[in-house]
């Protein structure tokens, strides 16, 4: 089997700010893809779908009904995160439930994109030199 592309896909409402979100978190561009449809490239590849879902009910998660699904993006220590924490809610995404100590070697913080799509925001001790 020959697949040509492997796709995480986002259903939002407004897919014109979920895309836009995802795009400036990665550091990539949106191409729109007719009117229901966008795709975030970053570095010249095909990073993620966002596609038209006008009835899109957003998971209430971590606590409540169980998610759909989640991303995790690793950081080398807290200050790593802190700076995409501060890019992640300058976009417009929103702490769902904060770390029980920060001062921990490992965490996670876990948060929604404008759509609601729970993702976390993980860091991990820095690599030694």
């Amino acid at each position: 089997m020959d697949i040509k592309h492997r796709m995480i896909v986002f259903d939002a409402a407004d897919i014109d700010a979920e895309s836009a979100f995802w795009a400036a978190f990665l550091g990539g561009t949106v191409k729109m893809w007719g009117d229901r449809w966008r795709a975030i490239w970053v570095e010249g590849t095909w990073a993620l779908g966002v596609q038209s879902a006008p009835n899109h009910v957003p998971p209430d998660w971590p606590d409540g009904a169980p998610q759909q699904m989640h991303l995790d993006f690793y950081f080398e220590g807290i200050d790593a995160h802190d700076a995409a924490h501060e890019q992640v809610i300058s976009l417009g995404g929103r702490l769902l439930k904060a770390a029980d100590d920060r001062t921990a070697a490992r965490g996670v913080q876990v948060y929604a994109d404008p759509a609601g799509h729970p993702f976390c925001l993980c860091w991990v001790p820095r690599a030694a030199n």
